[in-house]
């Protein structure tokens, strides 16, 4: 039995006539760029996540550098982050000019820690970037308790997490400016590049749709220097499709979570994910940390199971960020992490069969 980790085609296969019907629209009104899909997508949105502004823009990354460039950080200024996530949360740091600063994550939920929030902070601190690593939010009552006593902006990093919940609010709609990417392995994933930045302030909106654009207001006068970032009008229509099925597709992912919780437990030699009581996982990706891990992943391999290392080199000992100052053992859960961790198969068309099979698997190697 072949097991992917991800398949798209079992993703779209049943919803394709509402794609291309979609995408016709977009094709017949010859408006690609910023035109009625982008709006009718970011409307719904807005009511999808309960967040007054929803700005479209190019993918991921730019929604972070959009979300640092509209809060003014820049040159001299510090950013407290995670060494344990996607590369793109700490180059856009670099990319505006500022300084990344890692804080070790917790070894349960693998999210920043945020008892090693404060102690990270200086005079230059200007932001804090939590990342809700996997689909689970990050603890965000405490890193917005901590942000209003130094008086910090934060950026929700949820590129992994769209609708996922801490205590009660959907994860990105809590900070100052939360970040969405639609890139298609994403639980919401579009045919191409996109992404998204989310908040409650119509001063940081306003910013944010004009540095998408260059930074003009009106055409041909630029206060900033901006981004050439918007969201494609196809790729919108497809997102406003797919945003139909994204609960259903986030209650199949938890439901499959759960029936590997049950065929694994007995299993010592790894450890399943951790989900804190506040939160509320969409599940991204279904991460355990395990011994002996390469050897597992052979196995898994052998048997055309699929499976990825997320993340094999925390971010505070890659080469291109030795100017930030840390070393090897600053952050010693991220790093142990780093060589214990396997995603397995969570995507919501799995079928129990395939999950028994991926579990089966892992018990027989432990055996």
């Amino acid at each position: 039995m072949k097991v992917q980790l991800l398949d798209l085609n079992a993703q779209y296969e049943p919803i394709m006539n509402e794609i291309r019907t979609e995408m016709d629209k977009v094709l017949n009104s010859h408006q690609y760029i910023l035109g009625p899909a982008v709006k009718e997508f970011e409307e719904q949105m807005q009511e999808y996540l309960q967040v007054k502004h929803a700005v479209g823009c190019a993918n991921g990354t730019d929604a972070l550098v959009l979300a640092l460039k509209a809060l003014e950080i820049g040159n001299g200024d510090e950013v407290i982050t995670t060494p344990f996530t996607f590369f793109a949360t700490a180059s856009c740091i670099h990319r505006v000019g500022a300084k990344p600063v890692f804080v070790d994550v917790k070894e349960d939920t693998f999210n920043i820690d945020p008892d090693q929030i404060e102690k990270a902070i200086t005079n230059n601190t200007k932001a804090i970037i939590p990342v809700h690593l996997f689909g689970q939010a990050a603890e965000m009552d405490k890193i917005m308790e901590i942000a209003k006593k130094h008086h910090l902006y934060v950026i929700e990093d949820n590129a992994q997490g769209i609708g996922c919940q801490y205590d009660g609010k959907y994860a990105g709609t809590i900070a100052d400016i939360g970040t969405l990417s639609f890139f298609p392995s994403k639980n919401l994933g579009c045919m191409g590049d996109g992404g998204m930045c989310l908040t409650q302030n119509d001063d940081l909106a306003a910013k944010l749709k004009q540095l998408r654009v260059h930074g003009e207001s009106p055409k041909y006068f630029h206060k900033w220097v901006g981004l050439n970032s918007r969201l494609d009008s196809l790729q919108a229509a497809v997102l406003k499709v797919k945003l139909r099925y994204l609960h259903g597709w986030s209650d199949a992912r938890r439901k499959n979570a759960q029936l590997y919780y049950e065929l694994l437990k007995d299993v010592k030699e790894i450890k399943l994910p951790y989900i804190h009581p506040k939160a509320d996982s969409i599940y991204n990706q279904f991460t355990i940390v395990s011994e002996n891990r390469d050897e597992l992943m052979k196995e898994l391999q052998a048997k055309e199971i699929g499976c990825a290392i997320y993340y094999p080199l925390p971010l505070h000992v890659q080469e291109c960020f030795a100017e930030v100052g840390q070393k090897e053992g600053d952050c010693p859960i991220a790093e142990r992490l780093a060589k214990q961790v396997v995603s397995i198969p969570i995507y919501s068309e799995l079928t129990e069969e395939q999950i028994r099979f991926v579990a089966e698997t892992i018990i027989n190697f432990y055996k």
